[in-house]
């Protein structure tokens, strides 16, 4: 029997196999969490992971990852191959059983994996169930095994027109057959997995993310020393980095997760990459399936391998990583909650020690006592456990639940911080130090803006005299309408002043260019008095302790001149939302005035007509000057060129740039975080030199015309 796509049948020999998988394809969010981009995310990891798993365990130390044009992902390895002898419970090859069994595998019974990622066993099952077509090509034994499956049921394609999952199948009737398909040296041994995602389950927006699986290759190679990955994306997506041809990216790394830490840290260092390590054993009882298929209680020792990098840096952002067997825990779980526990007993009781030096009276010790917020403010950490058949909640493995790991993580953090804290080394003690007086700088700064919210909260409408006196504020106090406009001068602001709508626009004048705040401290920033008046005119605080709900303006539009100096002011005006306000910049509430540059004065026009053409590049001028000539309108020849916002009258520069009617803003977007991180760093940081290479390599690029000379 013959059938292709939907129209495959199940056989009653496979019955009891595609019962469980069927299970699979109908709830398909139970065992992937969704069926768009994330889920066919997730099903990729399981098969990587299964590649990777045999990597930690110490065999093979090579996985390729490829993105093929046809919408199939590949995930090759040099690992050991899936068994391929006779499983002697359900008669069927190792192959087969891994994948069209749920919960089976050799994660199992602590036999062939003293810690994997995956342990529900059904990682390569469900990805088999939810894929139109799969294909598996197994190294063992001096040969090359091969079967394929149509929607998780065993036969054979035929592939005379092309290897696709609308080619005819056959599926097995009396019986499966792992083909031998070639000869390989016996030292070679290894697994491919090709597998079609199933449109029929999949979201037809769904597709794989080269990012994310950059991301994830990294950073398994920062978590597994000395395995190479090689990721290759020969799809040609535009936009992508293989839009124009295959793109291939090889990461290996050999320092483990101080490596990691080193390269995940956004800020300048206050201490060095400290690393953390230890182990500890603990009993569960676990139900286990004995011989006449009963599950009963049995009590097993378990093994924890505990291994933390950290260090603290000058910013307050927190960046921490947490995997149980190298995979990624996002939402936290047992070993997070330990992390956070040992490191804030210690550094509570090292603060204590040195209260004197501290200035922390014991009138003062009651009230000033550290949070966590406090010891997470700055700190890039990876933390790490290794066990055999951890608990998670949910096959997403995104929660670690094995309730002792929580206590082995605390002890092993107490135990080997308070040794670095303890050391006679200098470097140790320099970095122990500023780490303390870090740490209690940020308590005092959280309890001062506590204090203040409190106080701000309890003032009247009478008592807003507070804010700066150059503040020309509006009349509305409806937070989604109102409009804070920061003006570049005083010259500018008289000409807003007339050309604004009071009711909802409110003005803020700065003197010229303010503080660099990427390269200033947070004392520094509070202390400008730039900085300082705009924080205090939005009213929703600054750095951890910012409160989106608390902004007073639904809009922040930055209006600065059309040229050089303009650019820069507005540069250095986004770096301080960007590193302090960033929620702002997040939820798109910070926009760029865009004022014209030139303004076209039409002659001979009627009474109604349009007199002025304004424009807003050279190229546009160009432009605008060719249509009006085709169309034989005249205008006089000395072309206004805007130096300045002051230049305007207070008309011309409502219907340009204020009017919401006729006004053109530029939203201010982080669509990449990280990389907008960088950027502001290479720009605006203390490092003076990758700036200069930045600028000598983009001067060829200059626009000339651009520089006021």
């Amino acid at each position: 029997m013959t059938t292709t796509g939907a129209q495959s049948g199940y056989t009653a020999r496979h019955l009891s196999v595609l019962e469980g998988l069927e299970a699979v394809r109908k709830r398909p969010g139970m065992y992937i969490g969704t069926t768009d981009s994330r889920g066919l995310m997730h099903c990729l990891w399981e098969i990587i992971d299964n590649s990777v798993d045999e990597a930690l365990a110490g065999h093979g130390d090579r996985i390729e990852v490829v993105l093929h044009a046809d919408g199939s992902v590949e995930v090759r390895d040099n690992a050991r191959g899936i068994p391929v002898d006779v499983e002697p419970k359900t008669g069927l090859t190792g192959v087969e059983v891994v994948f069209t069994k749920l919960h089976a595998g050799g994660k199992f019974g602590g036999g062939s994996y003293a810690a994997s990622g995956g342990l529900h066993g059904v990682g390569a099952s469900v990805v088999n169930a939810l894929s139109a077509r799969l294909d598996v090509e197994v190294d063992r034994d001096g040969r090359t095994y091969r079967m394929t499956f149509h929607r998780g049921e065993p036969g054979v394609f035929d592939d005379r027109e092309g290897r696709t999952p609308d080619a005819p199948f056959e599926p097995f009737v009396s019986g499966s057959e792992l083909a031998v398909v070639g000869k390989v040296p016996r030292a070679r041994t290894g697994t491919r997995v090709r597998y079609w995602a199933d449109t029929q389950i999949f979201l037809a927006t769904a597709s794989f993310s080269y990012d994310e699986l950059v991301t994830r290759a990294r950073q398994t190679s920062f978590l597994v020393p000395g395995l190479t990955i090689v990721v290759r994306d020969e799809r040609r997506i535009p936009g992508t980095p293989g839009a124009d041809g295959p793109h291939e990216e090889t990461f290996c790394h050999t320092g483990g997760v101080v490596d990691f830490v080193d390269h995940l840290a956004p800020d300048a260092a206050v201490t060095g990459t400290w690393h953390l390590t230890g182990a500890d054993r603990f009993t569960e009882t676990v139900p286990v399936l004995d011989e006449r298929g009963h599950m009963t209680p049995q009590e097993v020792e378990r093994a924890c391998e505990v291994d933390v990098a950290l260090r603290w840096g000058t910013g307050y952002d927190t960046e921490v990583r947490t995997f149980v067997n190298i995979i990624s825990t996002p939402k936290g779980g047992t070993h997070q909650a330990g992390f956070e526990a040992g490191l804030l007993k210690v550094l509570r009781k090292q603060v204590e020690l040195n209260a004197r030096r501290l200035k922390i009276s014991a009138k003062d010790a009651a009230t000033e006592r550290i949070d966590k917020e406090d010891v997470l403010a700055g700190l890039t950490a990876v933390v790490t456990v290794r066990l055999a058949e951890p608990q998670f909640e949910g096959q997403t493995k995104e929660v670690l639940g094995t309730a002792p790991v929580r206590g082995i993580v605390a002890k092993v953090v107490e135990r080997e911080l308070a040794a670095v804290f303890a050391s006679p080394k200098r470097d140790d003690k320099t970095q122990s130090s500023l780490l303390l007086e870090k740490v209690v700088g940020e308590m005092r700064a959280r309890l001062s803006a506590r204090k203040q919210k409190e106080i701000s909260r309890r003032k009247n409408a009478l008592e807003s005299s507070s804010l700066p006196a150059k503040l020309a504020d509006c009349r509305s106090d409806d937070v989604e309408r109102s409009e804070l406009f920061i003006v570049e001068g005083d010259s500018a602001l008289g000409t807003a002043k007339l050309a604004r709508s009071s009711d909802f626009q409110a003005l803020l004048p700065i003197r010229g260019k303010i503080l660099n705040v990427q390269k200033a401290s947070v004392t520094d920033m509070l202390k400008n008095a730039e900085c300082a008046a705009i924080i205090q005119v939005l009213g929703a605080g600054s750095g951890r302790t910012f409160d989106l709900g608390a902004a007073r303006y639904g809009k922040v539009i930055l209006m600065t001149d059309a040229d050089v100096d303009g650019a820069h002011i507005r540069t250095l005006l986004l770096t301080l939302f960007f590193r302090y306000m960033r929620p702002l910049v997040e939820e798109g509430r910070v926009y760029a005035a865009v004022p014209p540059l030139h303004r076209i004065e039409l002659t001979g026009v009627r009474a109604g007509q349009e007199k002025y053409v304004y424009t807003y590049s050279e190229a546009e001028l160009a432009q605008t000057l060719a249509r009006l000539d085709r169309a034989g309108k005249k205008y006089k020849d000395d072309i206004q060129r805007y130096k300045g916002l002051g230049e305007m009258d207070a008309d011309q520069l409502s219907e340009t740039t204020m009017d919401p009617r006729h006004r053109t803003l530029r939203r201010v977007t982080v669509e990449a975080a990280q990389r907008a991180e960088e950027i502001f760093e290479l720009l605006m940081g203390a490092e003076v030199a990758p700036r200069k290479d930045f600028i000598v390599a983009g001067a060829q690029q200059l626009d000339r015309s651009r520089i006021d000379a």
